[in-house]
């Protein structure tokens, strides 16, 4: 082939190439409006069943710790359901609009660890200096979501080590669910060997397959209550918030620390491990915001959810990562319906057995907890001692040592900073030699 004729065909071959990218980029540039134009193009009946799991996972076990504390502190039943229905609500319509606005599967959920402090904390306080101090934790979150600083403190934390503070929070649920099996191993392996068969079968459907399988078995084995159910509309109830400098020093500080660092890091770490950019200003912001607003009907912390996200945004809401979305919108809907029905979704919640629940949270967070563990333990040339910094994040977090009543993610993810920052200062520049 003559010179000419290889300029030609090199200049041809260049041409076609830039003119396939130049097709790919405007096939995904038209592929945008057409699914902003409408939600029901992106629905999918897996986005709808993965939101709907998400809530009963969140009533199965969070809303029991917030019950538990209500009935700790003595709260009166008018009050304790305007908390349930708040949070439920709060985070449902948060979960809606970030979702619409962002086009991502965002979850919002209240603030488990929160509850879980409050178990001991909140009978020592009046009701409404309990408010004033939740109040000051949900402004102080406003501020460090809304002006990015948290965001900068969770890019300075080596990536291996978010990852490993995201599998710390997660493994639990997956070991949980062994347990579960043995316990119940007729409902629970069952739905484990649904889970497998659909996961080959029909992958978007597995978890599906695997709820009815279990329900299907339950009720089979006599396993499934009764409920009692009162179909009354549950309302919000004011409560003017107060400020006394015990409540603020003995809740506001730990509630503060339990929420950024065991939900909303976990919560962001987990939205950015499946691959979508997590703008930590307008969520963390905007789970704060909500917080702030539902303080005065009970809210005592909204924020970014880890666990309940790892059932929307994963594979098996959707295998288009794009329309997962939807997931989140369901997630948010069923949350407000559960919410301003708050006394029969607990019920309906209550007469399914906690073993089946336990096994479909594990089953459903496999992936997540996958991916959050490869990327953990993925090794990085630039920084060899981050992996084991990362082990050490999720050893200290899956414990679930609760040190001066502060979650494991919290000392995880401290013990796993400190760890790198040290090996990194000990260890011993490599030769130039090696360095090639």
């Amino acid at each position: 082939m003559s010179s000419t004729a290889r300029q030609r065909a090199q200049r041809t071959g260049a041409a076609g190439q830039e003119h396939a990218a130049g097709q790919e980029h405007a096939a995904e540039a038209g592929n945008r409006p057409a699914e902003r134009r409408g939600i029901l193009r992106a629905t999918s009946f897996s986005a709808i069943a993965a939101g709907f799991i998400a809530v009963a996972v969140s009533y199965a076990g969070p809303m029991v710790v917030v019950l538990q504390a209500a009935q700790a502190a003595h709260l009166s039943a008018e009050l304790t359901t305007s908390w349930v229905s708040t949070i439920a609500i709060a985070s449902g319509i948060t979960c809606v609009v970030l979702s619409l606005m962002t086009r991502q599967p965002v979850v919002v959920a209240w603030s488990v660890p929160g509850a879980a402090l409050l178990l001991t904390a909140l009978g020592q306080y009046s009701y409404s200096d309990a408010l004033g101090a939740y109040l000051v934790a949900a402004g102080l979150a406003v501020v460090l979501g809304v002006t990015g600083l948290f965001g900068r403190i969770m890019d300075a934390v080596p990536k291996p080590v978010v990852a490993a503070v995201l599998a710390g929070v997660l493994l639990p649920f997956v070991l949980k669910a062994s347990a579960a099996v043995v316990q119940a191993p007729v409902v629970g392996g069952g739905l484990v060997l649904a889970f497998l068969l659909g996961r080959r079968f029909a992958p978007r459907y597995a978890v599906l397959v695997a709820l009815a399988a279990g329900v299907g078995l339950a009720a089979a084995t006599g396993r499934l209550t009764a409920p009692t159910l009162a179909w009354e509309f549950a309302g919000p109830v004011w409560t003017t918030p107060t400020f006394g400098l015990p409540a603020i020093m003995g809740i506001s500080v730990p509630l503060l620390v339990v929420t950024m660092a065991g939900q909303n890091a976990p919560g962001l770490a987990m939205m950015r491990q499946l691959g979508y950019t997590a703008g930590d200003r307008l969520m963390v912001g905007g789970a704060s915001v909500a917080w702030l607003v539902s303080v005065p009907f009970g809210g005592h912390g909204i924020n970014l959810a880890a666990i309940t996200a790892g059932i929307c945004a994963g594979r098996d809401a959707h295998h288009d990562p794009a329309r997962r979305y939807v997931a989140g919108i369901s997630c948010g809907a069923f949350y407000i319906l559960f919410g301003l029905f708050s006394t029969p979704a607990v019920a309906l919640v209550a007469a399914v057995p906690a073993t089946l629940l336990t096994v479909l949270a594990g089953v459903a967070l496999l992936a997540a907890t996958q991916g959050a563990i490869v990327d953990a333990v993925r090794h990085d040339a630039a920084s060899p001692h981050a992996v084991e910094a990362a082990v050490i994040t999720l050893a200290v977090t899956a414990s679930g040592v609760n040190a001066l009543g502060v979650v494991s993610a919290f000392w995880g993810l401290l013990a796993g900073a400190a760890a790198y920052a040290l090996l990194g200062l000990l260890r011993p520049p490599r030769p130039r030699s090696a360095a090639r």
